[in-house]
């Protein structure tokens, strides 16, 4: 199974924007799980947050995740993206 994990970092410093944001981006997140592509998502203390996406490649999880209202409000200071290869669990066999 194709799945990559990515960790945004969030600008602490804009709190109120984030908090106004905050639905339009859980509703791509739900869009995305609609469309089989989102596995799993959460905030990260402090500041961030773990998408979990079906992607062949760690560019293919960023270039997903663009339309991301956050990212587009240019409130995700940082974005990586690393290969999971999940071995046991809900993701794995």
């Amino acid at each position: 199974m194709n799945i990559a994990a990515v960790f945004y970092t969030y600008d602490s410093a804009r709190a109120d924007d984030l908090a106004a944001v905050r639905p339009k981006h859980r509703d791509f997140l739900r869009s995305l799980r609609e469309e089989g592509k989102l596995l799993a998502s959460g905030p990260l203390s402090p500041g961030g947050a773990l998408i979990v996406v079906r992607a062949r490649s760690e560019e293919e999880a960023l270039v997903l995740l663009d339309g991301d209202p956050m990212r587009t409000a240019g409130l995700v200071t940082k974005r990586s993206a690393r290969m999971w290869e999940p071995v046991i669990g809900p993701f794995g066999e």
